[in-house]
């Protein structure tokens, strides 16, 4: 058992989704108006990370032109299989649901395939058979709330069969972030719920066959910390679920750290919401339990894949002298930058920026 620190991954890094190759582990997070898109990162322990790239880094393949504030880019997720990695959000400012692939982040992306089905929170199961589901958020023509599901060709983005409604959450408000796993013969759907602020959750069921129907975990929400007395970590939820190389199981989610106040923890927070890592242990009935029998913490202990930092305090320390032509992955433009306007003179060592017109 090693010690770890959460947050793996601090300040505005929501939305984690997770894939594994061998003993190495990618994530990515939603960006929304920023650019470039879903930042990429690799780890080998799972509690250190290192950002690599960015999924989305060019106009082509992130249109944010008329994005508003909190539009653009939700809640990516990544999946590894058959030696191709694949990535699927929604741009909410542009055509909605894509995916784009690549053999080698280091060689860049895909032009987005755009996917034929509404809703936010894409996810894609790759089933032992060959088949490829995907599943995304929808609304009936009520207004309630519920997870649809097609099949798919990744590679393209075209629908094999045609949406349908598999599920509507455990009785709970604004089913969202499903995934579709198989453990031991079983489907399992897992949901974020009740929304993406102090009453988030995160729930899961089960099924025969992707398509259900499901049956609820009985002690569901299985991660929340809506009614957790101390304070330090709210509105947990939005998770994603991996099996290390050993055969550990870990869960990660967001969450945010309030502020502390004179009096205790306020329902305040200014640092976004972040990247959290839960180790998850199997009743002996298959169902999962996450972290703290559902709680997580800021330091908390489990069999990581790899060596972890000896410094539970570590900090990512970024310096720019303006030496080199290239900006660092460190920097993030709101919508499309007119890179013309920054002019970076390497020999005075220095960024000149030069202004728009506003008509």
């Amino acid at each position: 058992m090693r010690k770890y620190k959460n947050p793996i991954l601090c300040g505005f890094k929501p939305d984690p989704s997770i894939c594994r190759v061998g003993e190495d582990f990618y994530l990515v997070t939603s960006s929304f108006e920023f650019f470039p898109g879903v930042p990429l990162y690799h780890s080998r322990n799972l509690s250190d990370w290192t950002q690599v790239g960015f999924c989305l880094d060019s106009e082509k393949k992130l249109n944010l032109q008329n994005c508003k504030a909190s539009g653009g880019i939700y809640a990516p997720v990544i999946r590894y299989h058959e030696g191709t990695f694949f990535m699927t959000t929604t741009n909410v400012s542009d055509k909605g649901n894509l995916i784009v692939y690549t053999t080698d982040p280091k060689d860049g992306w895909s032009d987005p395939q755009w996917v034929d089905q509404g809703g936010i929170d894409p996810s894609l199961f790759f089933d032992e058979d060959g088949k490829v589901y995907y599943t995304t958020t929808g609304n009936l023509e009520d207004g309630t709330s519920m997870i649809q599901m097609c099949e798919i060709d990744p590679f393209t983005g075209t629908k094999l069969s045609s949406s349908r409604v598999i599920n509507f959450g455990c009785n709970d408000k604004y089913p969202e972030g499903p995934h579709i796993y198989k453990k031991d013969g079983s489907y399992y759907l897992l949901l974020a719920e009740g929304g993406t602020e102090y009453g988030h959750m995160v729930t899961i069921q089960r099924a025969d066959t992707p398509w259900g129907p499901y049956e609820p975990c009985p002690h569901n929400p299985i991660l929340t910390h809506r009614d957790d007395s101390r304070g330090e970590i709210c509105c947990t939820g939005h998770g994603d679920l991996i099996e290390d190389q050993n055969g550990n199981w870990w869960m990660v989610c967001l969450g945010v750290r309030p502020i502390q106040g004179e009096y205790g923890n306020l329902m305040l927070h200014h640092l976004g919401r972040e990247s959290f890592l839960a180790p998850v242990l199997w009743t002996e009935d298959g169902w999962p339990i996450v972290g703290e029998n559902g709680k997580i913490s800021l330091c908390m202990e489990g069999e990581l894949p790899g060596e972890g930092a000896a410094d539970l305090n570590q900090k990512m320390i970024f310096r720019d002298d303006f030496s080199t032509e290239n900006f660092d992955l460190a920097y993030n433009f709101l919508r499309n930058p007119d890179l013309s306007r920054y002019i970076r003179d390497t020999e005075q060592k220095c960024l000149i920026l030069r202004g728009t017109v506003l008509h």
